[in-house]
C-alpha cells in the first residue's frame, strides 16, 4: 500500500526566472508568521519532504506558510527552452526570485536545503544575509577541495561530456512500472518503508508516451560543473551569514562512503569555523536522506531550532 500523507500539498506554478516554477506548498501563514522555505538535492524532488512535513506538530506547520519548490530541470519545473548543462548559479539567482515571490519587501525567511540545495542555502545566505533568519543545512557537504592545475583537465571532461550528451551516450535509466521505481528507490536507502516508497515513486518519476517511467530529471545534469570547487571562496560565503546555521547529519558518515579519503567528515567540520553562528547534529539511525529515515526525529530537532521568535 502506498502512503497516505496527513497534510497533502497544495500544488502551485510560478513563471520566474524564464522558468516555470513547481511548488509545494503546506499551511497558511499566521500574522507575523516567517515562511520556511525547503530545497532539494539532486536527482531529488519537492514533494521529497512531505514525510517530514506530516511529522511537524500542528502548532508549527498550520500557522505558517512551508514550501518546497522543484529545482530548474527537476520535477515539475520546466524550462522556457532545452539546455545541455546547468550552472550552480543559477541556482542561487532562482532561490532569490522564489524567496521575493513569497516573501516580498525584505521579509526574511527560514531556509533549508538537503545535500545540493544544502549547498545552495549555505551560498545564498552568504550572498544574501538579511533574507534569513534561520538556517538549516541537510548534509550539505560541499566538495573536495580543487587546484588550480585540474582546470584544464576538468574543461576538457566538461566538454567530452557535453558531446557525449548530444550523441545519447548520458541519459537517465527508464523503469517498466511505478513498482520497479520503488524498488530502485529501497535498493538506494533500504530504510525506506515500502508504503514510502511507492508514494515517492509516483512524485520522482512519471510514464511517457511508451509507458516507460522516467525519472523527473534531466540527463543534462549528470554534466561535470566546468568550475573548480574554491574553497576560500566558500569559506568567505560561510563567514557573510549573519544568520544562526544548524547543520544536521546522519548517522551513516555518507561524505566518507562518497570520497574515499578524498574529502572527510573532519575536514567539512573544519570549514564550519567560519559560520559565525553555528551548531551541529546528528541524527541516529540514518543516512543521507536523513528526511525519510528520521522524519519525526529531524521535525523534532526543526521545531526546537526554528520556533523561537
Amino acid at each position: 500500500m502506498s502512503y497516505v500523507p496527513q497534510r497533502p500539498a497544495r500544488s502551485e506554478q510560478l513563471p520566474l526566472r524564464q522558468l516555470n516554477v513547481h511548488v509545494n506548498c503546506w499551511g497558511q501563514p499566521a500574522p507575523g508568521s516567517v515562511p520556511l522555505v525547503l530545497v532539494h538535492g539532486w536527482m531529488d524532488v519537492g514533494a521529497s519532504y512531505q514525510f517530514m512535513v506530516d511529522a511537524l506538530s500542528a502548532d508549527f506547520a498550520d500557522r505558517r506558510l512551508i514550501i518546497a519548490p522543484d529545482w530548474r530541470g527537476f520535477g515539475q519545473t520546466t524550462l522556457a527552452a532545452p539546455c545541455d548543462h546547468y550552472v550552480f548559479a543559477d541556482y542561487l539567482g532562482d532561490l532569490d526570485a522564489l524567496i521575493d515571490h513569497y516573501a516580498p519587501d525584505g521579509q526574511p525567511v527560514d531556509l533549508l536545503g538537503h545535500s545540493m540545495g544544502g549547498n545552495v542555502v549555505m551560498q545564498y545566505a552568504g550572498a544574501r544575509p538579511t533574507r534569513i533568519r534561520r538556517l538549516v543545512n541537510l548534509e550539505g557537504f560541499g566538495m573536495p577541495a580543487s587546484r588550480p592545475a585540474q582546470a584544464p583537465r576538468r574543461l576538457t571532461q566538461w566538454l567530452d561530456e557535453l558531446k557525449q550528451l548530444r550523441q545519447g551516450e548520458i541519459s537517465l535509466k527508464t523503469y517498466p512500472d511505478a513498482d520497479a521505481v520503488a524498488r530502485r528507490l529501497t535498493k538506494t536507502n533500504p530504510r525506506l518503508p515500502a508504503d514510502k516508497a511507492a508514494w515517492l515513486a509516483r512524485q520522482w518519476a512519471r510514464p511517457g508516451a511508451d509507458g516507460q517511467w522516467r525519472i523527473l530529471g534531466d540527463a543534462a545534469h549528470k554534466i561535470v560543473n566546468p568550475s573548480l570547487f574554491r574553497v576560500d571562496e566558500m569559506l568567505a560565503l560561510y563567514a557573510a551569514i549573519t544568520a544562526p546555521v544548524l547543520v544536521i547529519e546522519g548517522s551513516d558518515d555518507s561524505l566518507s562512503q562518497w570520497w574515499k579519503g578524498r574529502y572527510s567528515l573532519g575536514e567539512f567540520h573544519e570549514r564550519l569555523k567560519a559560520v559565525p553562528v553555528l551548531s551541529r547534529q546528528v541524527l541516529p539511525d540514518s543516512g543521507h536522506m536523513l528526511h525519510h529515515d528520521q522524519p519525526e526525529r529531524l521535525a523534532r530537532a526543526l521545531e526546537a531550532f526554528l520556533d523561537v521568535p
